[in-house]
């Protein structure tokens, strides 16, 4: 009788170690440090990799500055350019102190082409001050659920004294407050924009999402972030029928090729 326990026991054994032998060799390898995928409509998590952990948002950060932007003041109202604008690290359009946008244009050029100064003019034509913006965003945050991010500019450049960081389950819970508004859904769509200053100066927008050029089959819509030291990172969506997918990826040495395998083998979605 007791050799025949054990021999059940062996067995059984066998199988539980060949089962996690099968799930650990299916598993999908991403290089990210931090992955989240959710179907944001049925509230349901479809693949996670350190999505609490601390990662740097880098221009990711601009979801949220568009966010209050849009929160705070009309898409056709004009703001002025500060000469604080000036001083801001590229990516930048060069906007020149005096010149006055609109509000939908400035979020164009974040939105797109990731323009650290347009990001600057949008705060203060919010808040008055850089300083009182991010404030803002760190308390907006907090009411959106995100408890874990910090952010101390509006634009995601490194910060020298107070560092800044999220995480990949914060930006999800960012980017899908953003959805709600209509432009933005439509802007991040756009591969190319032309904007004009009150006075007509023109300037032509590129995104920097490289999927909206690729040949994929479906395309994902977002917005990319990197610095040195966060790395790769992108926030996006996609739709599956009637349900809204979003994905974030951050610290990425192959951003592109582990957003496609992801939404692929855990949404059954091939791009």
């Amino acid at each position: 009788m007791k050799r025949k326990r054990e021999r059940f026991f062996c067995f059984v054994s066998a199988i539980l170690i060949m089962s996690l032998l099968s799930t650990s060799s299916t598993a999908l390898a991403v290089s990210c440090r931090a992955v989240i995928f959710s179907d944001s409509t049925k509230v349901k998590r479809l693949y996670g990799k350190n999505v609490q952990t601390r990662v740097i948002p880098a221009s990711t950060t601009k979801v949220m500055t568009a966010l209050l932007a849009m929160e705070k003041l009309s898409l056709d109202q004009y703001v002025r350019v500060s000469n604080n604008c000036s001083h801001v690290q590229p990516t930048k359009l060069y906007l020149k102190a005096g010149e006055r946008y609109r509000v939908r244009d400035l979020l164009y050029a974040i939105l797109l082409n990731s323009a650290n100064d347009a990001s600057i003019v949008l705060a203060e034509a919010v808040a008055g001050s850089e300083a009182n913006f991010v404030a803002m965003m760190n308390k907006r945050a907090k009411q959106i659920g995100a408890n874990h991010t910090r952010f101390t500019n509006s634009n995601g450049l490194p910060t020298r004294k107070i560092s800044q960081y999220t995480t990949a389950y914060d930006m999800y819970l960012i980017f899908r407050q953003a959805l709600k508004y209509p432009f933005f859904r439509e802007a991040i769509k756009l591969k190319y924009k032309t904007i004009y200053s009150k006075a007509g100066r023109k300037l032509n927008l590129k995104s920097h999402n490289k999927i909206l050029f690729s040949n994929w089959k479906r395309k994902v819509y977002g917005k990319t972030g990197y610095t040195r030291s966060a790395g790769a990172c992108f926030v996006g969506t996609l739709q599956k029928g009637e349900s809204t997918l979003i994905i974030g990826v951050f610290n990425c040495p192959n951003r592109w090729e582990d957003i496609k395998r992801v939404i692929a083998k855990y949404g059954g979605v091939a791009l």
